[in-house]
Formats: structure tokens, C-alpha cells, sequence
């Protein structure tokens, strides 16, 4: 038998075993993010639904077809096109110009890292880093930049509050799941497998039964009112007011997801070896610089591809925030809510029968995500280390 033919044999097998799944996510996932761009290329509505004998030679006037759009672009130009005015470019340079100053610190401590056997202190930089930014918050008026590009449509204003949506939450999943993550790692915490079950339950329950439950939380004679009145204090309408309600939702996520990263952190904590711990205590260390030089640098690798995807999570959220403000409180007909998140606005797109329009804007979100994915993939250098 030659040898051509048992690697032919050999290729065919492992095909075999792999066609199921490539069959699963060709029927899927691949062919639905085909057919929507396709339908995003169309004027396809409540009135225009059945595809036509000839899709490239067809009028919008007929009854019941659809067909491509004159120009093929339509749909996108109506998303984009205010947001590309001299105006709006304008602003858009001003907004760029907020992260000059974090990824310069980034790459900065980057090089520095490189070239330093031991780990430098650049906690400053950051704060150097953010000062630049305020700064030019100030100097170019950033407030007005962000007031004209929310005056161009809801398609910035619903971008803009979700990306706004995953940076108030950030920060809170990795405080608290790391905080309890060293809390139960620490030796005298006692019934440690008691806890864990406990502290694991809002990510173990079903997002629906929460949702609920926090919905009922923030109702104006809510259980959380209810305990402010207690100590004297009268709580707000808190999903009858834009930034209240952005706050609820925020807090529900939190609660949905810190067991997660907590999760995350208690195994990669568990991981670092005892020894650089001893050693740190024979040279002195204190607590904070064994915390800032030992345990956070060996967390990293672990938290950073926790921090992408719940990220991107975070950025389609759907369910939790529909089911209790439905997008909500909404200030006039036709604008998007306070909490009226991508998926949201997707999904209200959707209900009204625009199909091509809210297949452009789907689209739109896709290639957002996945580029979104691909830069932090490299800069966590998750997909170096796996083909490494």
C-alpha cells in the first residue's frame, strides 16, 4: 500500500469524524450571517417579502418583491452617513484623541517590561495617562463632540450607551470576583466549600428568575426602598429615571456575573506557586507588594481572555436588561431608551419589519464584535500563546 494512499486514507477518517460539526455550524452559524448580509443588500420589509423572478431587474413598486437596493449600499449609507459629515469627523478626532495618552502609557510599559528583569513601577503612568485624557476632555470640549454625534441618529447613541454599558461594568466584575476570589483562598477561611456553593448561586440560577426577582428590587416600593426608608431615606423611581435605571442594570450584572471571574481567579490563584510566596516573605515583602508583584502579574494570563469574553457578553446583553426595563425609560417616540442596548435596538428594529435595515445593522454589530475579538485576542496574546 502506498503511502500517498494511506495519507489520503488517513485525511478521509478525520473528515469523517469533523463533518458533523463543520455540517452544524455551516447550517447554523455560517449560513445565517450569509443570508443576512445578503437581506441587508435589499430593500426586504413588511411589504416587500417574496423574493422576485429576477432579483437584479426589479422595481420596489412591485407588489409584495423585494430586490437589491439602488445603490447596493442603501442600507449601510443610512447608518453611516451621518456620522461621516465634516461635522461629525470632527468629533470623531476628538474622541480619538482621548486615548493618545492610554495607549501610549501601554505600550510604554509594555517596552518597559521587556528591557526590565524585575517588574517597574507604572501604576503612576496610568494616572499620568488618564490626567492626558482629562485634559484633553477639557481643552477640545469633548462633551460638545459627543452632543453632536448623538444629534446624528440612534445608531451612536445606542453604540455609545452599550459601549458605555461594558466599560461601567469592567471594572466591577474583576474588583469583585477577585475580592472574594482572595478571600476564599485565604487559609483561615473555614467551610470553604460552603461558601464557594453560596457565592456561585447568582451564576448558577437562571437569568430570567433574576431578572425578576431584581426588577421587583428597583420597583419604587421595592425591597430596596423599602430598606433606604428604614434608615430615613427616600429611594428613588429607579427604572422611571435614565441614569437610575442604567445603574440597576449595571448592579444586575454585576450580580450575574461576578461568580464567573471569581471562579477564574480562585483556580488561577490556586495555580501560583507556593514558593514565590515564601520567598517574599524571607526578602520582606509586604502584603500590597506581593499583591501588585507576585499575584496580580501571575493572574493575568487568566483573567485577561475571562475579561474578552465576558466583554463581548457583556456587549449583547439582552435578556436580564429587556426583562426589566425593556430598554427603558424612553423620553419621546421614536428614541432609544435609556438601557436600549445594541441587541435591544436590534430586536426593536426587527418588530417593526425592516428587515433589510436591521440586517445592515446586525452586520454592523457582527464586524464590531469580531474585530473587537481579534485586537483584544492580540493584545492578551491568548492566540500567540496557543500556537506557540
Amino acid at each position: 500500500m502506498s503511502t500517498s494512499y494511506k495519507g489520503w486514507k488517513k485525511a478521509a477518517i478525520v473528515l469523517l469524524f469533523i463533518l458533523p460539526t463543520l455540517v452544524s455550524v455551516t447550517l447554523i452559524s455560517l449560513y445565517p450571517i450569509f443570508y443576512n448580509v445578503y437581506i441587508s443588500l435589499t430593500n426586504r420589509s413588511r411589504f416587500h417579502y417574496a423574493p422576485p423572478d429576477n432579483i437584479w431587474n426589479c422595481t420596489t413598486d412591485v407588489m409584495g418583491k423585494y430586490c437589491f437596493q439602488s445603490p447596493l449600499l442603501a442600507n449601510y449609507a443610512d447608518l453611516f452617513g451621518p456620522l461621516v459629515t465634516p461635522e461629525s469627523l470632527v468629533s470623531w478626532f476628538k474622541l480619538l484623541l482621548l486615548l493618545v495618552p492610554i495607549v501610549a502609557v501601554y505600550y510604554l510599559e509594555r517596552r518597559a517590561r521587556r528591557k526590565s528583569l524585575s517588574k517597574p513601577e507604572t501604576w503612576w503612568w496610568w494616572l499620568l495617562g488618564l490626567l492626558g485624557s482629562g485634559l484633553i476632555w477639557v481643552v477640545l470640549d469633548v462633551n460638545a463632540a459627543i452632543e453632536q454625534l448623538m444629534n446624528t441618529g440612534d445608531f451612536f447613541i445606542v453604540m455609545f450607551r452599550t459601549f458605555l454599558y461594558v466599560l461601567a461594568c469592567m471594572p466591577f466584575f474583576v474588583f469583585f470576583g477577585g475580592l472574594l476570589a482572595l478571600i476564599l483562598n485565604n487559609k483561615y477561611i473555614k467551610a470553604k466549600g460552603a461558601w464557594r456553593t453560596i457565592l456561585i448561586l447568582p451564576w448558577a440560577v437562571p437569568n430570567y428568575i433574576t431578572a425578576e426577582i431584581w426588577k421587583f428590587f428597583f420597583q419604587e416600593q421595592g425591597t430596596i426602598n423599602q430598606l433606604l426608608g428604614l434608615v430615613g431615606l427616600t429611594g428613588p423611581a429607579w427604572l422611571q429615571s435614565d441614569l437610575t435605571a442604567f445603574i440597576a442594570v449595571v448592579i444586575i450584572n454585576i450580580w450575574l456575573s461576578y461568580p464567573f471571574f471569581m471562579t477564574i481567579i480562585l483556580g488561577a490563584l490556586q495555580a501560583i506557586p507556593q514558593d514565590q510566596y515564601e520567598a517574599a516573605d524571607v526578602d520582606g515583602a509586604t502584603w500590597w507588594q506581593t499583591l501588585t508583584r507576585i499575584t496580580i502579574p501571575l493572574l493575568r494570563p487568566a483573567v485577561m481572555p475571562a475579561i474578552v469574553l465576558s466583554s463581548i457578553t457583556t456587549f449583547q446583553m439582552f435578556n436580564t436588561v429587556w426583562l426589566v426595563t425593556n430598554g427603558g425609560p424612553i423620553r419621546g417616540a421614536g428614541k432609544p431608551g435609556a438601557t436600549e442596548f445594541v441587541m435591544i435596538h436590534a430586536y426593536k428594529m426587527f418588530r417593526t419589519d425592516n428587515y433589510s435595515a436591521s440586517g445592515a445593522y446586525a452586520v454592523v454589530v457582527f464586524l464590531l464584535l469580531f474585530a473587537a475579538t481579534m485586537i483584544s485576542l492580540q493584545m492578551t496574546n491568548i492566540t500567540k500563546g496557543a500556537t506557540e
